[in-house]
């Protein structure tokens, strides 16, 4: 069949999907780990306190449950998604909404609810990248078919493709695009910032339970995941680089298995584009398989940035006002966009290594991270208005000291490693302080 046909096919579902400027909206995933208080350690989903019996308590307070044969696997309520990611990390998300204070206040209605299940169980939420404690050998999968496949696959991949799927936890940003024009300058400044965005928001101390000695944890696991559909799309910096670019990126990678609405089966290693048929595809594989690639800046119905580490509230709202403040102000956006039309495609790859040995000091060609950082920041609290650029105040304070989350951990660990990450971990009395505003722990 004609391959030119079929990434029209493609290039068409991101043409329809463009909103009009005034409809742009922002939408957030949330991520967490469900630990026990005391040891640190991972919650299973099994068991008589596990995450399951959690969800089902969650189901009995009007949630409606998500099932795969027995097994509940998720929930709906209202503008919340509750999804589990296959070490049984839960993802929150939340429907996109103009106004970031109408997303703080569907989080905070889902820690109403989680929070005092959780309690009762010895159990709280902690927002890092990596699980604290637990040995990735030591944490089961949840019963998801999809996961099933995704492991087995991964086999024979990336080392750290396992420690991906159980040992990771993140925010991710979506924002929409009005053009494709528009859609490109966002992913080309999504994509050129990526080293900055990995290191401000690196909230990885620890890798299997011990303290890391490197920044940046987050992308050493996915660049070890699978090159097939990790890291920055190939032609990202090209001139020619537009909707028909990434829908020949979607084509032409494995997406491990089809679902099709009316069943999942098994692909493996054969590439999209021999599986794709124009003329009998349903909707729902092709978005199945737009979210089988996981690279740092990924396309759907929206773009959606993935680089930053699950963080704890007030910073996860920090990169929402980040992100929204740069990328839907024209004047910002044109801005960021001069300025990484100014570097190469190699002083991107650099700063993308250095990143792992040199934080925040390292350097996007003539400039530290860290003052690049401060830079966008400013930026982004010129284009929003007072109550969102309050959002900002923790990640500036922070940026300022010229410290990421990870460090602030670190910093801590003479109290003991349970004290370190108390900061992390989340509640619904957070938001008995000052919302959208700074804690004493900066």
């Amino acid at each position: 069949m004609d391959y030119k046909r079929k990434v029209q096919e493609v290039t068409k579902y991101f043409k329809n999907n463009e909103k009009k400027e005034e409809d742009f909206s922002i939408g957030v995933e949330f991520e967490h780990f469900i630990i026990d208080k005391e040891t640190l350690k991972t919650i299973s989903y099994y068991g008589i306190d596990g995450v399951e019996d959690t969800l089902m308590k969650l189901q009995a307070m009007g949630w409606k449950g998500k099932y795969e044969k027995d097994h509940i696997l998720g929930l709906e309520k209202e503008a919340m998604t509750i999804t589990l990611e296959p070490g049984s990390q839960i993802e929150l998300s939340i429907k996109p909404y103009k106004n970031i204070e109408d997303i703080e206040k569907v989080y905070k209605n889902f820690l109403d609810e989680i929070v005092p299940i959780l309690d009762a169980k010895g159990q709280t939420l902690i927002t890092t990248g990596y699980q604290p404690e637990s040995k990735i050998t030591d944490i089961k999968m949840i019963p998801k078919q999809r996961y099933d496949y995704m492991f087995e696959y991964f086999k024979s991949r990336g080392k750290y493709a396992h420690n991906m799927m159980k040992g990771t936890a993140s925010v991710q940003v979506s924002v929409d695009y009005g053009s494709e024009e528009d859609y490109i300058k966002k992913f080309k400044v999504a994509n050129a910032l990526s080293p900055v965005i990995y290191t401000m928001f690196d909230n990885s101390p620890f890798f299997e339970g011990r303290v890391t000695d490197k920044y940046c944890l987050r992308k050493t696991i996915w660049e070890n995941c699978d090159d097939d559909r990790c890291g920055i799309v190939a032609g990202t910096f090209d001139e020619s680089f537009g909707y028909e670019k990434y829908s020949d990126y979607i084509l032409n990678f494995p997406p491990i298995f089809i679902d099709d609405s009316k069943s999942i089966r098994f692909t493996g290693s054969i590439l999209y584009k021999d599986l794709f048929n124009p003329d009998e595809y349903s909707l729902q594989e092709l978005e199945h398989v737009m979210t089988m690639v996981f690279p740092d800046v990924r396309t759907k119905k929206f773009m959606e940035i993935r680089m930053m580490d699950a963080v704890p509230y007030p910073l996860n709202f920090a990169a929402v006002a980040l992100l929204k403040g740069l990328l839907y102000n024209e004047s910002n956006l044109n801005a960021v966009y001069d300025y990484v039309n100014s570097l190469s495609k190699y002083d991107i790859d650099k700063a993308r290594v250095d990143i792992i040995d040199e934080g925040l000091s390292a350097r996007l060609k003539d400039r530290e991270i860290h003052e690049v950082g401060k830079w966008l920041i400013g930026l982004s609290k010129k284009a929003l208005n007072q109550s969102e650029r309050d959002y900002l105040t923790p990640l500036e304070i922070m940026i300022d000291n010229k410290m990421t989350p990870s460090q602030i951990t670190k910093e801590k660990l003479s109290l003991g490693k349970k004290e370190a990450l108390e900061w992390c971990f989340v509640d619904n009395k957070l938001f008995e302080v000052m919302s959208c505003g700074c804690r004493k722990t900066y």
